[in-house]
């Protein structure tokens, strides 16, 4: 999870860049989606009947002026030559000359039909119909192009932000590099488990060439992809493993050493022994190509990360927080604040642990701008995502009831309102009552309002920016902001934003009260996506060998071990708020919530437990998974994004034992206090 090593140069965009236009590709085909649907309705408004326009129509073969008697005596003919002589013993019945002659108007009723069909649709042929159909069929080849390279698109962007996550050494992992023996022990083990995935993804080629089953061109590409990325994989950690960098400290504890081994590493170790000693060496590269069958999905958490990367290089984040500082609030209410409006583009980014990469080094910087310590800093940014997963247009939910009939988005989006309240006022009262350091004086109101209606100005073109490409989306293209567009709606926003950025501050000098200067179009782009292809490469790869994990504890078969239903409902959500939080504690949102549909959500029905109280319960305790120890994904993540210093100088903080750890415990306390009252309360009125 440490940066350096690897400094970027110009050479960057040699990773960046191709990760730019990957991303853009999927925001594109996305989007052409819209605009070949309003090309369709467009069509049929400009010519009627336009969907028979859309191929050249093929002239009928059939003779519409034939000699009907003829034709009738024919028919008649060819059916006396053949019959059979059985067929008169077991009493068949000659044709009738009426109904034949009937049968024969009939067909050249429709035929002289058919052929004035013909003849209109060549009138309506225009060459303005033609020009717009060339249109209408490039956009739709486009789309079907685009449907068909997501899972390429979604293995070379992993694949590539990867290899960079390994050079640039920005895997995730317990603890950062710190000694020599930190980085031999954790590169040592990269590149086993490097090798291993290619291993599994050769030996999985293999066993499906040897199949009685077809393998189609596109598969075997695909498999030969997988191969050709873990092979760079494998290449890059041995490189990094080679090239030790000489700001390292000597020595080193192996203890330690192995925490600074990455997440996805030690998930690899255990998934691909566990694989190899059942004679399943495959079985990595299977799960791991299951992650094609959610491409767009994944796409999507790539997506989020990269408007979070640019949101970094905008001056939005501050500007919103210029509006809060008039009241002079003390740092726990901005804490809180500051947790509450992250709920909104927490649900936007669809998991706590995408909105912490993607923004959590913005609330950190700016809580302790304003007088944050720095483990109410910590403790805020790790919780900072945790609210509004909840939240519509939350992917994770969409997740959820895409793959569970039970529930529907509507219905979790409901509940999640009141979760969202309920989680928002616990941790409101844990981080206003509990060592509070602050006098709680805040400023008068006829001081305070002034100044943040002032505050409000800087912030109207940003709206104003917003809500034209949000009215473009709707009026020409008839989306509206949602759950489903808002994956490829939010990079069109932020790149929107940074261009008004470029036009409007490019040639301001200096640095503003409380603003960031603005270094250009290209370089915030490049920036941006700089960053983003190392918090992809981390991300991502978690995410694919979590679901691997998955597949260990499917195959397994521990959850076998449990009862598959429960007498009591109290104790089926007991236990399930205990494997929930351990799930959460070891494995990312998504897959996760693949494992607990195929497993534990049939016992949670089985036993009496109501499916939308089921899934909300899910959502907190994973929430409260990623925020526990030993792993905390969370805490990770805002590592991760803040610096190793920032955590090492909030770990030499002396005091009380809370305060020490206030960063780890006050979460805890907030989101377990929340996790029981979701889990057991709604029983108190359906239980058993």
């Amino acid at each position: 999870m440490s940066k350096g090593g690897f400094e970027r140069s110009g050479l960057e965009w040699f990773s960046s860049l191709p990760a730019c236009l990957l991303l853009l590709a999927v925001v594109i085909f996305s989007t052409s989606s819209d605009i070949h649907n309003q090309m369709l309705r467009g069509g049929e408004q400009l010519w009627s009947g336009y969907y028979k326009l859309r191929m050249d129509p093929v002239q009928p073969t059939c003779d519409p002026d034939p000699d009907i008697d003829a034709a009738v005596e024919a028919e008649l003919a060819a059916s006396a030559e053949a019959d059979d002589p059985m067929a008169a013993l077991l009493g068949a019945e000659e044709k009738d000359p009426a109904d034949v002659r009937l049968a024969i108007e009939r067909s050249v009723t429709d035929c002289r039909e058919a052929h004035r069909s013909f003849e209109n649709l060549q009138q309506q042929l225009s060459p303005g119909v033609k020009a717009y159909r060339a249109v209408e069929l490039f956009i739709a080849d486009l789309i079907a192009y685009g449907l068909e390279s997501q899972r390429f698109i979604l293995v070379v962007l992993v694949m590539l932000c990867a290899v960079t996550a390994t050079l640039t050494r920005h895997h995730i992992a317990m603890r950062a590099m710190e000694t020599r023996l930190d980085y031999t022990v954790s590169h040592t083990l990269q590149t086993i488990a490097n090798a291993m995935l290619l291993g599994s993804s050769v030996i999985f080629r293999q066993s499906t060439l040897g199949s009685d089953t077809a393998v189609s061109s596109e598969e075997l590409l695909l498999h030969n992809f997988w191969i050709v990325g873990f092979a760079c994989l494998t290449l890059a950690s041995l490189y990094r493993l080679l090239r030790v960098p000489r700001d390292l400290e000597p020595g080193g504890n192996l203890n330690k050493a192995f925490l600074a081994v990455p997440l996805y590493t030690v998930m690899c170790l255990i998934s691909g022994t566990y694989f190899a000693l059942i004679g399943h060496a495959s079985g990595i590269g299977i799960y791991l190509g299951k992650m094609m069958e959610l491409s767009d999905m994944f796409l999507n958490v790539g997506l989020y990360v990269w408007v979070g990367m640019m949101l970094k290089q905008t001056r939005l984040a501050t500007l919103v927080f210029n509006v809060f500082r008039p009241w002079r609030m003390p740092p726990e209410l901005l804490a809180v604040v500051a947790v509450l409006v992250a709920a909104v583009p927490t649900a936007y980014t669809g998991a706590s642990g995408i909105f912490v990469i993607a923004a959590g080094a913005v609330i950190y910087s700016e809580l302790r701008a304003a007088g944050a310590r720095r483990h109410l800093a910590l403790a805020a940014t790790a919780m900072s995502g945790s609210l509004g997963v909840v939240l519509r247009p939350c992917l994770l939910v969409v997740v959820i009831a895409y793959l569970n009939r039970e529930v529907t988005t509507d219905e979790l989006f409901g509940w999640g309102i009141w979760v969202f309240l309920l989680t928002a006022t616990m941790f409101a009262l844990v981080a206003l009552s509990v060592n509070r350091q602050s006098e709680f004086n805040l400023a008068p109101s006829s001081e305070a309002f002034p100044a943040m209606l002032q505050a409000l100005k800087p912030l109207v073109p940003y709206v104003l920016v917003i809500a034209a490409v949000v009215l473009f989306y709707r009026l020409a293209l008839d989306v509206g902001v949602d759950e489903f567009s808002a994956p490829r709606l939010l990079p069109v926003i932020m790149l929107a934003i940074l261009v008004y950025e470029h036009v409007r501050l490019k040639n301001r000098k200096g640095r503003a009260s409380g603003e960031v200067n603005h270094q250009g179009l290209e370089r915030s782009l490049r920036g941006a996506t700089n960053d983003t292809t190392a918090e992809i490469g981390a991300l991502l790869l978690l995410l694919g060998l979590s679901v691997s994990i998955g597949g260990v504890i499917e195959r397994s078969h521990i959850m076998e071990t449990f009862p598959q239903s429960f007498d009591s409902t109290w104790s089926a959500m007991l236990l399930m708020v205990v494997i929930l939080v351990v799930l959460g504690m070891i494995m990312d949102a998504f897959g996760a919530v693949i494992l607990v549909t195929a497993t534990v959500a049939t016992i949670a029905y089985a036993s009496g437990i109501h499916p939308i109280h089921f899934w909300m319960v899910t959502l907190v305790a994973f929430e409260l998974g990623y925020l526990s120890p030993p792993v905390a994904l969370n805490h990770l993540l805002t590592r991760q994004v803040v610096g190793e210093a920032e955590v090492l100088a909030a770990q030499q903080e002396t005091g009380t034992f809370y305060q020490r750890h206030e960063r780890i415990i006050m979460p805890l306390i907030a989101m377990g206090i929340s996790l029981i009252l979701v889990a057991f309360v709604p029983l108190l009125f359906y239980g058993g």
